[in-house]
């Protein structure tokens, strides 16, 4: 017994005198951590002193960067980096405009000529590209397993690299990489901002997990296991902490939606400086189509629009238009056809392209689908022009451009009850209706048939509807909102 309290005794002072060094010892390393940091602010600072231009009237002039590593790629994300830049350039006409991007393969005149082809933006002052080396970091490919923390990390490498080669007065993250903000704001000593488009963590997606549903990014193998669910839990929790008190550091933020408003605010708690501001969409464009009057037809056509991505939810599309072809009462010349429109980035979303008309073979409507893969924009005009009805199936979409543009191009709308389309797009309009939504094959099966049973009159009142709720997401709207929003980082 006295041998035990004093082993007991004898640990319990060699604990004790090695608190008081191993408190010395992390005091010493964190002091150490922040001189080092302090140090390269100092030195980034001095740099960026250094390679500082000045203006016509001998004042230096401002250097606004955006990070958007595949500005190059021609989506809606896009159309919001190269917007942002050109109402930017009309009012702080003095300042020096920075794109970081990883798109080597192409020059900076490339981009801005692709830009001006793709959403006919042109910029009223020339742009400076830096070329990142490590984009392939920020590539999803690269981890099969904890994908979120993967990029994220991989961003913060990537961010380095660009805040080694250029070091902006203010810095904007236009792709939805927060955990680059702290590293320009606190190293860059930069006034910092952001565009989130899509949360990379959301709540529905810890409930998700939570309920052990299975989706496109939660694997049945995971939710038939209750451990397993219950570690992939802890790991969103801890993520989602992580990505919001970084995300908070921001001096700006805007969101796409109020479903993204929502999730932002929940997990970033940054009201203050959180705004709603719609991405700019070429309504314009869509609105110069002819509306008239159906035409008799033997054929109707639905049209659906976005990228063949899984998140997109093209089986449901399919799934549900056969099921409406079984119910429907209509003669068999009448029959409606599908039209699927859409691009495809890699050979990923060319083998879900096959397997996609591999389903429709298995449903027996192969003769009934048709998929126009990266058409031209004039012929994608035509198609929407042609159609009594868009489709639109993503759960939880956090805008819905293709939404805005079909009831634009005036189809009538069937899009998920969830997400953006819900919350800002598909809602009445001066107390008039805009077009439909759904949730499951039954849903759209049966909304199809609703609709496409509607006189053409009724039809006609809707699309009209539909056109005058969408002008509020136009590119003149968008700048107005997205000005306003970044005043405070030019002040």
């Amino acid at each position: 017994m006295a041998a035990g309290g004093f082993c007991l005794c004898s640990l319990v002072r060699l604990l004790c005198s090695l608190f008081i060094p191993g408190l010395f010892l992390s005091g010493a390393l964190c002091l150490g951590l922040v001189v080092l940091l302090w140090g390269i602010r100092l030195w980034l600072q001095q740099r960026k002193n250094q390679l500082a231009s000045t203006g016509k009237d001998g004042k230096h002039q401002l250097v606004v960067a955006f990070f958007h590593p595949y500005c190059n790629a021609g989506g809606g994300g896009e159309r919001v980096l190269w917007c942002a830049i050109r109402a930017l350039q009309k009012k702080y006409k003095d300042a020096i405009y920075v794109v970081y991007t990883g798109d080597k393969d192409v020059t900076g005149e490339q981009i801005v000529e692709s830009a001006f082809r793709r959403f006919n933006i042109k910029l009223t002052h020339p742009v400076k590209f830096v070329f990142l080396e490590k984009r392939y970091l920020v590539e999803a490919s690269l981890y099969p397993h904890f994908t979120l923390l993967g990029q994220s990390l991989g961003s913060v490498f990537l961010g380095w690299e660009a805040l080694m080669k250029c070091v902006p007065d203010v810095y904007i993250d236009s792709m939805g990489y927060a955990f680059t903000l702290p590293l320009f704001k606190y190293l860059g000593g930069c006034r910092v901002g952001c565009y989130v488009h899509y949360p990379t963590i959301s709540t529905d997606m810890l409930s998700m997990v939570r309920s052990q549903n299975v989706r496109f990014n939660n694997a049945a193998f995971i939710t038939r296991n209750p451990l397993l669910s219950k570690l992939k839990l802890v790991y969103y929790y801890l993520f989602a902490f992580v990505y919001g008190l970084v995300g908070s550091r921001s001096d700006v933020i805007m969101v796409n939606s109020s479903w993204t408003l929502n999730h932002i605010l929940s997990l970033w708690r940054a009201g203050a400086c959180t705004s709603v501001v719609y991405p700019p969409c070429d309504v314009q464009t869509f609105l110069d189509i002819p509306l008239h009057e159906e035409k008799s037809t033997t054929e109707y056509s639905i049209v659906s629009l976005g990228q063949f991505r899984p998140e997109k939810d093209h089986p449901l599309q399919i799934r549900a238009f056969a099921k409406f072809l079984e119910k429907t009462a209509l003669g068999q010349q009448s029959l409606p056809k599908l039209i699927l429109i859409g691009g495809c980035r890699n050979q990923q979303d060319e083998q879900r392209v096959n397997r996609l008309k591999k389903l429709c073979e298995e449903l027996g409507v192969d003769k009934k689908v048709e998929f126009k893969v990266n058409i031209p924009f004039e012929e994608l005009k035509q198609y929407l022009a042609d159609a009594v009805i868009g489709l639109h199936t993503m759960w939880n979409e956090h805008f819905g451009i293709g939404i805005v543009e079909c009831m634009a191009a005036g189809t009538i709308i069937l899009a998920h009850n969830s997400g953006g389309p819900k919350l800002d797009i598909v809602v009445p309009y001066e107390g008039h209706i805009t077009g439909f939504l759904a949730e499951n094959e039954d849903d759209y099966s049966e909304t199809m048939a609703q609709i496409l049973s509607l006189s053409p009159e009724n039809r006609l009142e809707i699309r009209q509807n539909a056109r005058q709720s969408v002008n509020r997401f136009s590119d003149q709207e968008f700048e107005g909102a997205f000005l306003l929003s970044v005043e405070q980082l030019f002040k």
